[in-house]
């Protein structure tokens, strides 16, 4: 499992489900599990090992659609998300990693960093509109819609861009400063104009409104890929699978970090999400399970 969704529209978390082809679909209220089955799947070999992929992210739509991206067959897909079946697909040339909805263009946009690049697609019929190429490999989606931007980063290069959602052109490159493994997962407190980036021991804010300039940061254990935001309680939830820990941390008007809890977890547990009741999701395939973590308020 890569990345979870909490759909607020119908209090679900969306978990795609990799080798099973299908995506389960929780109610937090009542813990009951639905599935979206028929996803494609497929075996291929990656530094020796044989691994089964399939649906492996999802995002939020507009009203009534979830986007779920499919290393299994190359696709991603629009999903109903009350009644749980497939709208429309599109097909890419390339391995979709991280999906995000872009309210301003209604489009989605895909990071494949196989080949360098992101795949623009429309957000009705999902056909190809745009391959943006780069020098390097995009990890981690934070959309900007206020200020009309797409930020990712190059993680072999250990940046972050920031890219016009109209002209396509990267106009800004800010250094992450995470080191030889490079910046991950990508938040956006979209009010305050504050970039969340994570690092794979750690998580800096950037000040996206005054050059990327480094406002803080905080040690979150090793393991971390991404991370998830709150914006109404100002939190910031970031899971570390080798560490087995689950940071939560408060961000101020400063863009300061401040850590308010660390809670075990387990060995592997990555890529929480916040519920609406305030109950962290996070992915542990190896367990193929999922690990909840009652926040303390």
């Amino acid at each position: 499992m890569d990345y979870l969704l909490f759909d607020p529209r119908t209090n679900a978390i969306w978990a795609p489900a990799g080798n099973t082809g299908a995506v389960d679909v929780i109610d937090v209220a009542t813990g009951k599990v639905s599935r979206v089955e028929g996803f494609a799947t497929k075996e291929i070999e990656r530094n020796g090992k044989k691994r089964v992929m399939g649906p492996s992210s999802a995002t939020l739509g507009p009203a009534g659609t979830v986007y779920v991206g499919n290393r299994g067959d190359q696709s991603v897909c629009a999903i109903d998300e009350a009644k749980l079946h497939t709208i429309a697909c599109g097909k890419l040339d390339a391995m979709p990693d991280g999906i995000a909805y872009v309210a301003k263009t209604n489009e989605v946009w895909v990071t494949t960093p196989r080949d360098k690049s992101i795949r623009i697609l429309d957000g009705q019929s999902l056909a190809q509109k745009a391959r943006l190429e780069f020098d390097g490999e995009p990890e981690g989606f934070a959309p900007d819609n206020a200020r009309g931007r797409f930020y990712t980063n190059l993680e072999d290069k250990d940046v972050t861009l920031a890219i016009d959602l109209v002209s396509h052109a990267t106009i800004a490159t800010w250094p992450s400063k995470c080191g030889e493994q490079g910046p991950h997962g990508l938040r956006l407190a979209e009010g305050e104009g504050f970039l969340l980036v994570a690092c794979s021991a750690r998580v800096e804010t950037l000040d996206v409104g005054h050059d990327g300039a480094a406002l803080g940061s905080i040690d979150t254990g090793d393991g971390v890929d991404d991370l998830d935001y709150d914006a109404a309680a100002h939190r910031v939830y970031v899971g570390a699978a080798r560490a087995a820990t689950l940071t939560v941390a408060s961000l101020d008007a400063t863009g300061k970090l401040a850590a308010v809890a660390t809670i075990a977890t387990k060995d592997g547990a990555r890529n929480g999400v916040v519920a609406g009741d305030g109950r962290v999701y996070l992915a542990r395939g190896k367990g193929a399970e999922l690990v909840v973590v009652a926040v303390p308020r």
